[in-house]
């Protein structure tokens, strides 16, 4: 069985990345062969600073190697050291219809937040970045694609694209499989939407003390006093986080105590800051040995490419027979 995933490097890091897709493929690393890739192509739909890209993409590859990804149990690389996903993405792109990308939730949602004179700037790329992640995927012969919620539907573009092109040119592509961790696939960021970047509302993993602890205690709750019972208290967005980063039975302590009233939101909010910069101190201390060695980590990224663009060559070749390129 082969397992893929890919995360961008357009920013730091937070719980909603951990949970929702990087620690899922962490936990997959022993179940089959694993591929884990930096999609630093992807990250030019919305990201144009050089520099920052460049950063961002080496603190991807620290915090996945940080959090437990094993170079020695996988194949993890950057994705534009292996060129072959642009060429198979064009190659897909010819038989996939400009109606299955126009009902992408990504490119509608983009559009939605735009004015009418505005839908013009929307780049090629947003629009036929699930062209891209399907030959991602595709050119691994990927069994098992771990994503959050919110990309289940480019997996179901990725799966109408293989089957397509496998009626048209014969069978070359794997069709493959999502896997969802329905609990945590979607993250409450601190304002209780989905978290993520561009809401500016996440915990970022690996963030300095100070920040985060400040970040946590702004979380704003309702205005019941702390002696009154908060029959809801499963909705609360501290006591939801508090179930990731926590023991079970403190979470439920937790909850419980905040449910029958006498448990004040500052000192919740404070739980759940200790319980978070708890659960992430070995990864933190790791993650400070690999920044201290830049030449390790760059050499893992290289040696991953090297090996997955073995792979990716083949099936490459596969598909450019199967469609008369060859």
């Amino acid at each position: 069985m082969r397992i893929l995933t890919g995360i961008q490097p357009s920013g730091a890091l937070h719980l909603g990345n951990y949970f929702g897709a990087m620690l899922p493929a962490i936990q997959l690393q022993d179940q089959g062969e694993a591929f884990y890739f930096i999609a630093d192509y992807h990250s030019m739909t919305s990201l144009t600073d050089a520099a920052a890209r460049r950063r961002y993409t080496f603190d991807v590859a620290l915090d996945f190697l940080a959090c437990g990804l094993d170079p020695a149990r996988c194949i993890f690389w950057k994705q534009s050291d292996t060129p072959e996903h642009t060429e198979l993405a064009w190659i897909l792109s010819t038989v996939t219809p400009m109606g299955l990308l126009e009902r992408c939730h990504s490119f509608k949602d983009k559009v939605a937040k735009l004015g009418d004179g505005e839908v013009g700037s929307v780049n090629h790329g947003l629009f036929a970045y699930p062209v891209l992640m399907a030959a991602d995927i595709l050119l691994y012969d990927s069994n098992i694609v771990p994503v959050g919620k919110d990309q289940k539907q480019h997996l179901e573009v990725t799966r109408d694209i293989a089957i397509k092109f496998n009626l048209l040119y014969g069978d070359t592509f794997v069709v493959p499989e999502p896997r969802i961790q329905e609990s945590v696939a979607v993250v409450p960021g601190l304002d209780g939407q989905k978290m993520s970047k561009s809401y500016g509302n996440t915990i970022e993993l690996f963030g300095e003390e100070k920040a985060t602890r400040k970040k946590i205690m702004g979380i704003v709750m309702d205005s019941r006093t702390p002696a009154e019972p908060k029959p809801d208290a499963e909705k609360n967005i501290a006591i939801q986080l508090l179930r990731l980063v926590a023991p079970a039975e403190v979470a439920t302590d937790l909850e419980d105590r905040l449910r029958a009233g006498g448990l004040g939101y500052g000192d919740l909010k404070k739980a759940l800051f200790e319980r978070y910069w708890e659960h992430f101190t070995p990864a933190r201390a790791r993650r400070a040995e690999l920044a201290a060695d830049p030449v390790h980590v760059r050499k893992v990224l290289d040696d991953g490419a090297a090996r997955a663009r073995e792979i990716a060559r083949r099936t490459l070749s596969r598909a450019r027979k199967a469609c008369g390129l060859d």
